[in-house]
């Protein structure tokens, strides 16, 4: 209701310094677990209002040069499933959310030198239905910036670290079906597939579940995340000719080898 809150909890004084003493003021509490109901709570309201500092224009390049989003990073890597728990982690990641939702570079250059890969890929494998919405979405965000699927694809043991976990969420959707969720790990699946290398990779990890018509009463009234699995299915099917002729080229050195 008052657009211009981000700027004033930034620039009054003291404002940021109290918000980030009561996300430090719970950390004792994390491990063991022993967080009650009503300290989430106080501390989910200051992740809030740092979600709006997140958010603005104005404040988003203080925010990250501030490596504010560390602070939140305790509370991703939590594993009880108490609600307090749960909340707490809901709301971390909607601070992450804001954050990747504006399509900046900075902040897809800021999260890749942290762990929030691996961070989201837990909580996508662990968490909540909503949890792994938004920690999917994370990663979908990262994936859609060209320096973030560079980065994932860089390395075979990145690219199968979210692979493997976008399967595994595949299999589980087969039992209990989320077309939100199915929409964001179908357009994981998509934008890797823009990646020569993760696509060839791709062709022999792909969950049959996306190839045959297992989804498709979930997905019967999602024009959008049909049209991506679609040009999934495209990309399955059609050999990249530039990857074919380094193939070719390969069978022909090794040929040669053998002939000497």
């Amino acid at each position: 209701m008052f657009p211009d809150l981000a700027p004033i909890l930034w620039h009054s004084f003291g404002t940021i310094s109290a918000l980030l003493q009561e996300i430090v003021a719970i950390y004792p509490s994390l491990s063991p677990p022993q967080l009650t109901a009503h300290a989430s709570n106080r501390v989910c309201n200051a992740l809030a209002l740092l979600q709006c500092v997140a958010s603005h224009v104005e404040t988003r390049t203080l925010f990250l040069n501030a490596q504010i989003p560390l602070y939140l990073y305790p509370f991703l890597n939590t594993v009880s499933k108490n609600r307090p728990f749960e909340y707490l982690r809901l709301t971390s990641l909607g601070v992450i959310g804001a954050l990747v939702k504006m399509d900046d570079p900075d902040v897809i250059n800021f999260l890749l030198s942290t762990e929030i890969i691996p961070l989201c890929l837990r909580i996508m494998e662990t968490g909540s239905e909503l949890s792994k919405t938004v920690a999917t979405f994370i990663v979908q965000k990262i994936l859609l910036d060209d320096m973030g699927l560079n980065y994932i694809c860089a390395t075979a043991e990145r690219f199968f670290a979210v692979s493997t976990v976008l399967s595994n969420m595949v299999t589980a959707l087969i039992e209990a079906p989320s077309a939100r969720l199915l929409k964001h790990i179908i357009r994981c699946y998509s934008r890797l597939s823009d990646n020569a290398r993760a696509r060839e990779a791709l062709r022999g990890c792909l969950p049959t579940a996306l190839r045959d018509n297992t989804f498709a009463n979930t997905l019967k009234d999602d024009q959008v995340t049909k049209r991506w699995l679609s040009q999934l299915e495209y990309m399955m099917n059609n050999v990249d000719p530039n990857v074919q002729q380094q193939q070719q080229q390969q069978q022909q050195q090794q040929q040669q080898a053998q002939q000497q």
